[in-house]
């Protein structure tokens, strides 16, 4: 027998009324990583070299500088739910859950606009020698 009310069953709801939610953002950006890493792989291993002139001659590429920037977003958006669970689950006070959430979301804020930031800089052309 379940204390739940139908509606409350159909729509996948739990207590706190998003975690369906949360785990549906983390599984799809599970697979979409999975064909950005398989883009990111193959076209690493076309390249003729790893130096600084051709990763950046590739990285100019509109459609390869796009897959990479969405590469970047996903990547920070993916490790952000999976993280952001462990301090959900593990840390107990509210006062030290809330500054682990906080620290959490700035760090990856902060880590994926630094590669979005690298990867526009170099698409661009605006390095200095």
């Amino acid at each position: 027998m379940s204390l739940q009310s139908p509606l409350r069953r159909v729509l996948g709801l739990g207590s706190a009324r998003d975690g369906t939610g949360h785990w549906w953002a983390q599984r799809v950006s599970a697979v979409a990583l999975a064909p950005l890493s398989l883009w990111f792989l193959v076209s690493l291993l076309e390249l003729p070299g790893l130096d600084y002139a051709t990763v950046r001659a590739w990285i100019a590429q509109p459609l390869d500088a796009f897959f990479a920037v969405l590469s970047v977003a996903v990547l920070a958006t993916h490790s952000y739910l999976g993280t952001i669970v462990v301090v959900e689950d593990y840390v107990h006070a509210a006062g030290a859950k809330l500054a682990g959430m906080l620290t959490l979301r700035f760090l990856h804020v902060l880590a994926g606009g630094a590669g979005i930031f690298a990867i526009l800089y170099l698409a661009c052309g605006t390095m200095r020698p």
